[in-house]
């Protein structure tokens, strides 16, 4: 039976070929990342005012993070079956029509039109969260970190767009807060989508002689996939438990709105600043450790925070926790990357970010309880033991792969 398999790319030209698209895919990154940062900053302010229980004032951003996990399955099953380019395509019309919903819900007071535009905010965050793994698709074994490295990279743009377009665009639509700004985002994804057109994805090729790949079960149940996942969810996850509290957290110490801004300005910088080098860093040091690096600064990220309440403190543990989740993060993704065929990596990419986003969907869900009901210290708390079971499965698969001495 003809199967559909990648035309063969010599290594110099897989690596040229992915350099080219890492570079595009960065750009498209730092817009689309801007999306994200919207619905992150402005979701629990809009829901506040369109909910009809102030309790429900965070349901926006879960609606978000639900989206984005409900639609990495469907972007590997769109990439397999119309290719790479098109699946990402589709996703940036769902961040189009996120930014005109969202701009409806205000105009006309409906909260649940609301929770429709910020889960199609996270169905757009689905296939931007695939870049990192577009570049990597015809990248040397070698070059991959650096591919991934530089995809994220431009998240650090994404973090000074998307709040700058709040800033001049929230009171631009009286007495509409933030409508202007859903039409900026719309505006936003599709200057993403225009970029996107740049990205150069290999033709395929009918073959009779190969094989149509292992069975998906087969593949996560290798060691080296099941350690990358675990160190891919713990980094994430406990990043984004932390993170969403942190604002809540600082105001509630008495510190001020502009000090809680900042505070996730220089954790965003920490997050994607490092990615300039992590590549080179998985190059030297090889990829296990300088995940386990990134585990380690998640452990000093909490024990920082737990210390003391002081603007400092805040700040020392929102940027160490940024930094452990670079390492972690980009050091799981490439572990990911070894653990697949090239005919068989979109079903195992889509199926890895789906238990990672939807372990975000969890950790959203319980951030603001944990903090409500028990404090600050019991969100760091949980940190601990999640890193450290991630850790131990990280140094059990390194010392499994080490050569036995005769």
């Amino acid at each position: 039976m003809a199967v559909t398999a990648d035309l063969p790319l010599s290594v110099a030209e897989g690596d040229r070929l992915a350099r080219h698209n890492a570079m595009v895919l960065a750009v498209a990154q730092a817009l689309a990342g801007a999306n994200n940062t919207v619905i992150v900053t402005t979701g629990g302010i809009v829901g506040s005012m369109l909910a009809p229980d102030k309790g429900l004032a965070t349901l926006p951003i879960t609606m978000f993070v639900m989206g984005m996990w409900l639609g990495t399955l469907p972007v590997g099953v769109m990439a397999r079956a119309v290719g790479r380019r098109f699946s990402l395509q589709v996703a940036s019309g769902f961040g189009i029509a996120a930014g005109f919903i969202s701009c409806a819900a205000v105009l006309h007071g409906s909260f649940l039109l609301f929770l429709l535009g910020a889960f199609c905010c996270g169905l757009y965050g689905a296939g931007h969260q695939s870049y990192r793994f577009a570049a990597a698709d015809t990248a040397s074994e070698s070059f991959r970190p650096k591919a991934i490295s530089w995809v994220l990279a431009g998240g650090i743009f994404a973090g000074v767009i998307g709040p700058q377009l709040i800033i001049f665009t929230k009171d631009s639509w009286p007495p509409f807060l933030f409508a202007a700004t859903y039409i900026g985002q719309s505006v936003v994804a599709a200057l993403a989508a225009v970029v996107l057109m740049l990205v150069k994805i290999p033709r395929v090729q009918q073959h009779v002689d190969v094989a149509p790949g292992r069975p998906l079960l087969q593949i996560v149940r290798q060691p080296r996939f099941m350690v990358a996942v675990a160190c891919g969810v713990a980094p994430y996850m406990m990043m984004n438990m932390v993170m969403t509290s942190a604002p809540l957290a600082m105001i509630a110490c008495d510190h001020s709105l502009t000090d809680a801004a900042l505070g996730m300005q220089w954790h965003i910088l920490a997050m994607f600043a490092p990615s300039f080098f992590t590549g080179h860093l998985i190059a030297r040091f090889g990829v296990e450790r300088v995940t386990g690096a990134g585990l380690a600064i998640l452990i000093v990220s909490g024990l920082v925070a737990m210390a003391g309440i002081t603007l400092w403190h805040f700040w020392g543990a929102l940027i160490l926790l940024g930094l452990g989740w670079n390492f972690g993060f980009i050091g799981a993704t490439s572990m990911v990357t070894r653990c697949y065929r090239p005919e068989e990596r979109n079903k195992v990419q889509s199926f890895n970010d789906f238990l990672i986003f939807g372990s975000l969907a969890i950790s959203s869900l319980a951030s603001g309880k944990l903090l409500v009901s028990y404090g600050w210290d019991a969100v760091n708390g949980v940190l601990f033991p999640v890193v450290l079971a991630a850790g131990a499965l990280l140094l059990w698969l390194t010392l499994r792969q080490r050569p036995q001495v005769a």
